[in-house]
């Protein structure tokens, strides 16, 4: 939506439309000046005609001899005509400094829902402020707008991860995460990041001014804004300048930025208490035009700046939507297509993932260690995604599952056909290993969690589950004779087996998987490919005692030549959950005591269970299925 000028007392020949072009032609040779701090477009002292205004950090004689300054000329040559300029001692720094704490409110707080308006940080700064919640143009995936200086700074990258609130309103910021970095841009079209929302809920609507953002402004002289901010809450001002080229120092190693935009400053009508419309934890809040006594839906800029300390006049600088959009690639309403064809989600029934207690005996997740936790992907709070049966524990280093932890139920299967893999929508495409690495190779793509295990249930739920288990974070590199080896599929058949041949009380297992990472495996096409996989199967016998019984298959020698059609076979091994946990790095402990490997028989005759487990053997090779301790 384009503004019409208003409140402009006196014009000149020239437009309005040419001054703007001479600003961003000429706006950044004027900032190599060291004692301007910005150029626009504005009102000759406030209600004059129309000008070329220049702010500086020192007026006088004493600033143009110690600073190697020029003076301003009262007129500048646009197009033939002379145009009057106006001079304003003023600087300006960035709104991430905060202000001493006031009284605690919910912009300050963690909130679910989160919304614009309410404190937000990359995870290494401070506090600003929500500026909207949008959409990624190309996913349509909800985002959070803000400043380069608020989710990214001069510590971020992209990916890093994003706290509501900041740091500095919580520093508990291991519970805060509210998504991570997508994009951002620092330069003459503006201060902005968006960062992808992951762990929580989000409502649009504008805190304090409950309205949704829908409309972007090229706002005029004279229009009326208001913002609702992290730290002044809701205040009004007036634009006063148009076209502004702003000098600012962000640090290093950004350092000095030339950021576009314009200037707001307070609108008389409507004073702040202490006069001030933005402060320091403001930064990223969204200006909207102020029409008829309410704000409206139009977004007018994002407020990135504000008077530095030593400055009286009050004022704040915003960033052009259209200049922001075009950097970030964002839009208001996510397109209906590409959502249904990117989430592909749907839910039939919750996705509530692994269920620890299925057996009615507890049966959990390894324990990670803090190295491993700090590999791991996050979803909303924990360090597992959960699907349909199963649950996942996705390396950001290696791009595929460290574990799968899944249920079955034997008595509710249901027989479905295949699906086509895919990336899950919800997980950056970073961390996920998908289809280009399996093309024209010896590489399968193989389930961790096994398709049949999931497809249980009433039948949309099976579907549900089916579906699931296709995205590529239950994937790993496998050989293509992985379920094809001399050992006559054992290892895809061991659930089966279980079944078969186990003192089972109910017709139900819980089972955990994934691959075993070790420094030497094999680098291929940019991705490092395990050399062998684990399964521990638990279940509960007639006893009602709880069993496990966990295993290893290396592919080590098929991977020595992954173009040979002359390849050795694999290996597969039963093994105690404490060798186990060393070449995994996962902690068993609390499912030890029911290890399979620990004979029950021997356990009654040996005083010392330390004693019993340093005589057992630890890996047992499984050549035939009766070979298995069940």
């Amino acid at each position: 939506m384009v503004r019409k000028t208003t409140g402009q007392a006196k014009t000149t020949s020239i437009t309005e439309n040419d001054l703007r072009q001479h600003i961003r032609a000429k706006g950044a040779d004027y900032l190599k000046d060291p004692n301007i701090t910005s150029v626009g477009i504005g009102l000759k002292n406030g209600d004059g005609p129309i000008c070329i205004q220049f702010t500086v950090g020192r007026k006088g004689e004493s600033a143009l001899e110690s600073l190697a300054t020029k003076r301003v000329p009262e007129t500048i040559d646009v197009n033939g005509t002379a145009v009057p300029t106006d001079v304003i001692e003023r600087s300006y720094s960035p709104s991430f400094k905060i202000v001493a704490p006031e009284q605690i409110d919910m912009r300050k707080q963690r909130i679910d829902p989160i919304r614009p308006g309410v404190s937000v940080s990359h995870i290494a700064e401070t506090a600003g402020t929500i500026g909207l919640i949008v959409f990624d143009r190309a996913t349509g995936t909800p985002c959070i707008l803000s400043n380069w200086h608020v989710l990214n700074g001069n510590e971020g990258r992209i990916g890093d991860p994003i706290v509501q609130p900041g740091p500095y309103d919580d520093n508990n910021v291991s519970s805060n995460g509210v998504g991570e970095l997508l994009r951002s841009h620092l330069g003459a079209a503006g201060d902005c990041a968006l960062a992808r929302i992951r762990f929580r809920d989000y409502d649009r609507s504008v805190y304090g001014l409950n309205v949704v953002p829908k409309r972007m402004a090229q706002v005029s002289l004279g229009d009326k804004v208001i913002k609702s901010g992290r730290t002044t809450a809701n205040t009004r001002g007036i634009v006063r300048r148009i076209d502004v080229m702003a000098k600012i120092d962000y640090g290093a190693p950004a350092g000095e930025q030339a950021i576009g935009g314009f200037e707001i400053g307070p609108d008389k009508d409507a004073l702040p208490s202490d006069g001030e419309i933005s402060k320091g934890g403001d930064s990223g809040a969204a200006w909207l035009i102020f029409e008829k006594g309410k704000a409206t839906d139009i977004f007018a800029g994002l407020h990135f700046a504000g008077e530095s300390d030593a400055v009286a006049d009050e004022h704040a600088l915003a960033c052009y939507p259209a200049s922001v959009q075009k950097k970030l690639d964002f839009v208001f309403e996510p397109d209906v297509a590409t959502l249904s064809t990117v989430s592909g989600m749907e839910s039939v029934v919750p996705r509530n993932g692994y269920d620890a207690n299925f057996l009615g005996l507890s049966l959990p997740v390894p324990t990670l260690s803090t190295g491993l936790k700090r590999d791991a992907v996050n979803f909303e709070r924990g360090q597992t995604i959960p699907y349909t049966h199963f649950s996942v524990c996705l390396s950001a280093k290696r791009r595929m599952a460290r574990y799968v932890a899944w249920n079955i139920d034997g008595t509710r299967m249901v027989v479905l056909p295949r699906k086509g893999f895919s990336l899950d929508p919800r997980i950056d495409a970073k961390y996920q290993l998908g289809n280009d690495f399996y093309v024209d190779n010896r590489i399968d793509r193989g389930h961790i969690a096994r398709r049949a295990d999931l497809c249980w249930g009433p039948v949309d739920e099976a579907k549900q589950a089916n579906s699931d288990s296709f995205y590529f974070t239950n994937i790993a590199p496998q050989h293509e004779r992985y379920n094809q080896s001399s050992r006559k599929g054992l290892w895809g058949e061991l659930e089966n087996l279980v079944f078969e041949q186990a003192d089972l009380q109910d017709i139900k297992l819980s089972v955990q998987a994934g691959p075993i990472f070790g420094e030497d495996d094999i680098v291929y096409r940019g991705a490092t490919i395990p050399r062998a996989f684990w399964k521990i199967i638990g279940y509960v016998g007639t006893d009602g005692k709880l069993r496990c019984a966990a295993f290893i298959l290396s592919q080590e020698n098929l991977l020595n030549d992954l173009e040979s059609l002359d390849l050795d076979p694999f290996r597969l091994y039963q093994v105690s959950l404490k060798e186990l946990a060393v070449k995994t790095a996962l902690d068993f402990g609390a499912i030890e005591e029911s290890d399979l490997l620990l004979r029950p028989e021997l356990i009654a005759k040996t005083a010392s269970r330390e004693a019993l487990i340093a005589s057992q053997t630890t890996m047992k090779e499984i050549r035939l299925p009766g070979d298995l301790v069940l």
